[in-house]
């Protein structure tokens, strides 16, 4: 069973100015991994998490081996928060199904436990974290980092780690060219049917329908993730409503709809997510500012079918740590070495994410998967991580 983790301490005193070495904006995985490994290495940071309290984030909650390494790296057991455990990939399309078995055994736990969990972690060793401070503005130069946080105060702070997920900041947005920024996220949990969920049991179901893909797994307590992605033209066609368009995709692909079958949804109505930018790799540039870092989606945006969304995540967590007690505040000798590490995986999946999103390009895929199960295995570690990346992040002065 998951534990109940209680919410975190809301922000202290309000303080006009201050300074601090290193802020963290935002306390998901890639914020609060880093500052875990910092703080077991002497150095406090300041985290800052708009979210006052726990809370379901978009995401398909799928826990590849690496992101499972850096986790037990941080002492997280993810048999006692109840993960579930993911062997198999089935494929669905137009009521087809072609299935193979991933090459290692990846485990589901929701956003929600697990990144109060990471907390939790993060404040025992002793790092500062104010909840419920929304960063308004970020304004850099060679020395500082000045953050504006609202109510909370004016921030100068010699170090910045950018973590704050696919919400950008003004003064440090994303520039989007070349990105995939046409669609739409969404994610409900459900509690399934007995029969569904037996079936659905050891398995992720990627399920393709026109315009878009879902992806299906259980996590902790039994309960099944969707998670589905949308061009906004196909969800406009539906009326802009959630309970259309899975109607939509029961006629079109009647074989993975089945799980929803007599399914009670938990909330009422899904987590939504506009414009994800896939496929953006950010690229440093020589008038970059030092002590920036960028993590996390700040850094780079997978599609989400790959399942190694938090993987990369953590590793920009952990990189960024490792960087900072090596080399100080300089920032871009980790950009550069966090692009190397993801570029091959987002320009695959971005070419996949492309033709697993519309009719001739699914048919193919499918077909192609159905002949040759292997395929899909080989996709899946083609997208993953390389051992010398994680290796190279591990690895602490």
């Amino acid at each position: 069973m998951a534990r109940s983790v209680p919410p975190l301490r809301q922000p202290a005193e309000m303080s006009l100015h201050r300074s601090e070495g290193l802020v963290i904006v935002g306390a998901g995985l890639a914020g609060a991994s880093a500052a875990c490994v910092l703080a077991r290495e002497g150095l406090s940071a300041l985290l800052l998490e708009r979210d006052p309290e726990p809370k379901h984030k978009v995401c398909g909650e799928f826990l590849s081996i690496e992101a499972q390494t850096y986790l037990a790296h941080l002492g997280l057991d993810l048999d006692h928060l109840g993960a579930s455990r993911i062997s198999r990939l089935r494929l669905h399309h137009r009521g087809k199904q072609a299935e193979a078995p991933l090459p290692f055994t990846a485990r589901g736990l929701s956003r929600r436990v697990l990144d109060e969990a990471l907390l939790e972690k993060t404040m025992s060793l002793g790092a500062r974290i104010e909840r419920g401070v929304t960063v308004r503005s970020i304004d850099t130069d060679e020395t500082a980092n000045l953050i504006d946080a609202g109510p909370f105060g004016t921030i100068r702070a010699e170090t910045l780690f950018l973590a704050s997920g696919k919400h950008d900041v003004r003064g440090a947005k994303r520039p989007m060219a070349g990105s995939i920024n046409d669609l739409i996220g969404f994610k409900l949990h459900y509690r399934l049917a007995e029969e569904q969920r037996v079936a659905l049991a050891d398995v992720i179901e990627i399920i393709l329908f026109e315009d878009g893909y879902a992806g299906l797994q259980l996590i902790e307590d039994g309960i099944a993730n969707l998670c589905l992605v949308v061009a906004q033209n196909r969800f406009e066609r539906a009326g802009k409503s959630w309970n259309s368009l899975i109607e939509e995709i029961a006629g079109e692909c009647p074989s993975g709809a089945n799980r929803l079958r007599d399914a009670l949804p938990l909330w009422d109505k899904p987590l939504s997510i506009f414009q994800i930018p896939y496929g953006f790799i950010h690229q440093p540039q020589p008038t970059e500012p030092p002590g920036l870092f960028r993590l996390g989606d700040q850094m780079g945006v997978i599609p989400s079918f790959t399942g190694e969304g938090m993987s990369m995540a953590l590793h920009s967590g952990f990189l960024a740590a490792s960087s900072l007690l090596r080399q100080g505040r300089g920032s871009t000798a980790f950009h550069k070495q966090m692009a190397s590490d993801i570029e091959r995986q987002v320009r695959l999946a971005f070419v996949l994410n492309k033709a697993a999103r519309f009719g001739p390009g699914q048919t193919m895929l499918f077909h192609l998967c159905r002949s040759w199960p292997s395929l899909m295995q080989q996709v899946a570690a083609f997208t993953r991580l390389r051992e010398a990346s994680l290796q190279r992040a591990l690895a602490l002065p």
